[in-house]
């Protein structure tokens, strides 16, 4: 839909120049006259972001301009953005509309010395959201302590096989400001992102598509930037950007009875694929002991990079989380040590398990506690677990899923994000922090889920995905690290939840940088 604005802004700028009473400087009065021609407002220019647009004109002088997007809830709720482009020709990315809303966007025009010499609003009119998307309910916030940035969220309701996955995200007043819809966009009508969509280093969105089998990199105008394929390999869950821009990306192979059992790495430049980690082979295929799945038998959910020794982290939703080298050996497994043997490299595993220690660094020695059969005070094993991710310290942050076999059966149904301190050398393990535990079922996801720490703030994102109690439902719950008050929290309830999930990962992030 496009808006064309008729009318032509013609302002007069009379600039006094005043200078000493001298012969080399007289007093001048200088006339310039500034105006802004060929406007067009362009809503959804590339068909899959509905809550953008582009505002194209022309300046008579060159000019930088800067947009507020005025919120419904005063200045906190406004989106403000300054452009570094000093121009006379501009296209302006209007980012953080409200859906089915009469959106008001200002200009500020500031000439070459920063002055400002007009403004200029614009109506941008959207359409409502589709029917599939969810109710938000701000449970807690607090202003003034919430982390900076809006909330995506990776969305899972009302998917079928004919839909696309959506991701969308929301303020701190529960308003929904940004949501892609492939729909009208081949191929990507029909995609699944599975774990989701995450942020590059350059600021673009990237995900991958198991119909498609690639990886896209996107801007937030919904523009597909680059892909890439890898041939031979099915996408499921996770893809990760490295330090240095290659993907490490958790797959399927073709032609073979098992999945989710490989990860492989992309030459960001090449698009080849550099190199492969074939978990049977660095593990145990035949351990049952939270699974009993000869087809997917580790469920491999997450892979993440430690630059500090160069080793990839994943996450074995039925069998640990483990490090690897880059030649595929295991370095350590976590998780609980029932039922380890011999990898399919011929390595005994049970040299590679973590030792847990207390609170003071005693190891935990208790055979039932190493098992698994029971906690220890200090320290849990984790049981299903979802999204590890490095903390600036080195240690390890997860989302414990728990699910119905946490101590083999023997536990109450909770969840946590918790926080572990792991020694490679020394091979321990050390639980930090947790939270969630205290919350029980009402924050109790047997599947999906995210946990995030936000090291600006010092504060924990908890992000339980499938809740199934009286309804389904997620969470996402900002909680102070130091604290552990929760300083945001949002209930999501989606008309219906795609096998009870109401989304797999969230991540807080501003929509313009």
């Amino acid at each position: 839909m496009k808006y064309f604005k008729t009318e032509t802004l013609t302002l007069f700028l009379i600039v006094v120049i005043a200078a000493c009473n001298s012969k080399e400087n007289p007093t001048l009065p200088v006339t310039d006259m500034f105006t802004v021609k060929n406007e067009v407002v362009t809503v959804n220019p590339y068909r899959s972001a509905p809550l953008t647009a582009n505002i194209s004109l022309q300046t008579s002088v060159k000019t930088k301009i800067s947009i507020r997007v005025a919120g419904k809830h005063g200045a906190a709720s406004d989106l403000i953005k300054e452009f570094d482009d000093v121009s006379t020709a501009h296209t302006i990315q209007v980012l953080g509309l409200y859906p089915g809303y009469d959106n008001t966007v200002e200009l500020s025009f500031k000439n070459e010395a920063g002055a400002e010499v007009s403004k200029k609003s614009y109506q941008v009119k959207t359409a409502a959201l589709p029917a599939r998307f969810p109710v938000i309910k701000i449970d807690v916030n607090k202003p003034g302590q919430v982390a900076e940035g809006f909330t995506l969220v990776s969305y899972f309701g009302a998917v079928t096989e004919l839909t696309p996955q959506t991701a969308f995200m929301f303020d701190s007043f529960g308003d929904i400001r940004w949501y892609c819809d492939f729909t009208l966009s081949t191929p990507l009508n029909n995609l699944f992102f599975d774990v989701g969509i995450e942020k590059l280093k350059n600021g673009n969105l990237y995900f991958g598509d198991g119909n498609t089998g690639a990886i896209y990199e996107m801007d937030f105008m919904g523009r597909v930037i680059n892909t890439w394929p890898f041939p031979g390999y099915y996408f499921h869950h996770n893809v990760q950007e490295k330090p240095n821009g290659n993907f490490l990306v958790t797959v399927s192979k073709e032609g073979i009875s098992t999945v989710e059992d490989f990860i492989i790495e992309i030459d960001r430049t090449t698009k080849q694929i550099i190199n492969t980690w074939d978990l049977k082979a660095a593990l145990q295929y035949s351990r049952q002991t939270l699974n009993d799945d000869p087809v997917d038998w580790i469920h491999t959910n997450a892979v993440i990079y430690d630059e500090s020794d160069n080793t990839i982290i994943i996450s074995g939703r039925t069998q640990a989380v483990v490090k690897l080298d880059q030649n595929n050996n295991v370095v350590w497994v976590m998780g609980n040590h029932a039922g380890w043997g011999t990898a399919g490299n011929g390595a005994d595993l049970n040299n590679f398990l973590l030792q847990p220690l207390d609170k003071n660094n005693n190891p935990i020695t208790d055979a039932q506690v190493l098992n698994g059969n029971i906690n220890h005070p200090d320290f849990e094993w984790n049981w299903y677990q979802h999204a590890p991710k490095l903390m600036p310290n080195g240690h390890i942050i997860l989302f414990d899923n728990g699910t119905n076999k946490r101590n083999f059966g023997n536990s109450t149904l909770y969840s946590r994000a918790v926080e572990f301190e792991i020694n490679t050398a020394g091979k321990t393990v050390k639980q930090i922090w947790q939270y969630g535990k205290e919350r029980g079922p009402a924050t109790f996801s047997n599947i999906v889920s995210d946990a995030d720490f936000l090291s600006a703030s010092n504060h924990v994102i908890f992000s339980p995905g499938s809740v199934n109690n009286a309804t389904n439902y997620g969470k996402v719950a900002e909680v102070d690290y130091a604290t552990k008050d929760v300083v945001f929290e949002a209930t999501i309830t989606a008309p219906t939840a795609w096998y009870g999930i109401t989304f797999h990962r969230t991540e807080r992030m501003k929509l313009y940088e």
